[in-house]
């Protein structure tokens, strides 16, 4: 059995693939534009949840095996303008 490709079998060949490719690699325009709460976590452990909206967060400083965690809350604006850290002092 011998076969042969045309110059319109490849064309459509490749558009059919460059339409897949494309219909595959499509993406929802809000990827993270869109969203109120944003959290971080680092290597330490510390967690960050910052509300996008109104400028509030919480801090966990680091989560102990134990499970019990300190969170600390403000607001970034008053935290930025007054350049005073809010971070509570162990007791």
């Amino acid at each position: 059995m011998k076969i042969t490709l045309d110059a319109k079998s490849l064309l459509l060949g490749f558009l059919g693939a460059g339409l897949m490719f494309t219909a595959i690699s499509f993406k929802n325009g809000q990827d993270q534009t869109g969203r109120r709460y944003h959290t971080e976590v680092n290597a330490n452990n510390m967690v960050v949840i910052l509300d996008s909206e109104t400028g509030n967060y919480i801090v966990a400083p680091s989560i102990p095996l134990s499970g019990k965690v300190q969170w600390i809350k403000g607001e970034f604006n008053k935290t930025f303008n007054t350049a005073i850290d809010n971070k509570k002092e162990p007791k």
